[in-house]
């Protein structure tokens, strides 16, 4: 595996910590945010504009891309090749959406079998076939297949999902492995995910199963999918101080201020979520004093930017006005630079943490946006 992780910084009164991880030639700072290109595109944006903003890693569906335009992507070269991307990648493995979007879907001898949303063809997935999509999207860091309950799983359920994760798990390592040894995945480097819903019993057993595999990271899956906050931070921060120093921390699909700042605490790393694109094309910006509603009469003749301490694009030339104009109008202009600002806020939000934790100060940081509507 070519992935090299370092911590660099502890917070004194929390397991909050800083890092770099050596990936693709890149040296990403954590804990960080991963945008979201779910079909090789963050929605409205293309790679030069994550990169103006300062993003090095990003992450790309294997679910959907795996569909369309599938083997394409390998005439291309890969993801980065096809979207023109310099930093690095991450993929997910496509079973969430296969249990979130996929018709038809059901549990077979090795794997899940499902529908296409697209023409409802016929598909499976099994631990081996998506870390084979995987390869040949190309990606710096590759995912697991994985069960993932809902949140309302009863125990069944979740000793089900457990006993299935945890054999996918084992099973993606060794074909990792062979497919090493044979010259694929080159530069490639895997992560576990672990599971086991709401309950701490459960969770700590999976986690325990999934550090002691040759994983170059390590995922929480199965949360914010419908259990309470109260529940989710629980869990949190039962496993915050199991989670293992020396690999990155990847809480998956998780994309709030105040679950950043939960998960944090509690040592995570690494977070994605397509919540700042999603609510930006519902009218939402981001600012230092909560979200914004554009779509609200009071902003239509605000001379103000979106928020008065950002520098983006979008801040430094337009107003609140004229981006609410374009909203009603219908312009896409509108989605495109609320767009630009949400993912410069949550950019420049972990630039901040990260200097917090760095001057011993994260709880101060921590209560200070904790504070903060949004």
């Amino acid at each position: 595996m070519s992935l090299e992780f370092q911590e660099l910084d502890r917070d004194p009164q929390s397991l909050a910590r800083t890092g770099e991880m050596k990936l693709a030639g890149i040296k990403v700072q954590t804990p960080m945010f991963m945008p979201v290109g779910t079909q090789a595109a963050v929605k409205t944006l293309d790679s030069y504009d994550l990169e103006d903003m300062g993003y090095e890693l990003i992450l790309a569906n294997t679910y959907h891309l795996y569909l369309r335009p599938g083997e394409v992507i390998r005439s291309f070269g890969g993801v980065k090749r096809f979207m023109d991307w310099k930093g690095a990648l991450l993929t997910d493995s496509g079973g969430f959406q296969v249990f979130s979007l996929a018709a038809m879907r059901k549990f077979v001898t090795g794997g899940v079998e499902f529908q296409s949303h697209i023409d409802g063809s016929k598909h499976l997935f099994t631990p081996e076939r998506v870390l084979d999509i995987q390869g040949m999207l190309g990606s710096d860091i590759m995912m697991v297949l994985d069960d993932c309950p809902p949140g309302d799983a009863d125990s069944t359920r979740l000793e089900d999902s457990l006993d299935r994760t945890h054999r996918w798990a084992r099973q993606s390592v060794e074909y990792y492995r062979q497919g090493q040894e044979q010259g694929r995945f080159q530069n490639q480097n895997l992560f576990g995910i672990a599971q086991g819903g709401i309950d701490e019993k459960l969770r700590s057993e999976s986690l325990s199963m999934i550090q002691a595999l040759p994983f170059a990271g390590v995922a929480i899956g199965g949360l914010s999918v419908g259990e309470s906050r109260e529940d989710f931070y629980r869990v949190l921060h039962h496993l915050g101080p199991e989670l293992d120093e020396k690999r990155p921390r990847y809480l998956m699909g998780v994309g709030t201020i105040p679950d950043f700042l939960e998960a944090i605490r509690c040592g995570v790393d690494l977070f994605d979520c397509v919540l700042p694109t999603r609510n930006a094309r519902h009218g939402i910006a981001y600012t230092r004093q909560g979200k914004l509603n554009l779509r609200n009469a009071i902003h239509t003749e605000s001379q103000e930017p979106l928020d008065t301490e950002c520098q983006c694009r979008a801040c430094r030339r337009f107003s609140r006005g004229y981006v609410r104009h374009l909203l009603r109008a219908g312009e896409i202009t509108a989605l495109r630079l609320l767009s630009i600002h949400n993912l410069q806020f949550f950019f420049d939000f972990f630039v901040m943490a990260r200097q917090s934790i760095q001057k011993g100060q994260f709880m101060s940081f921590y209560e200070g946006w904790k504070k903060i509507g949004f």
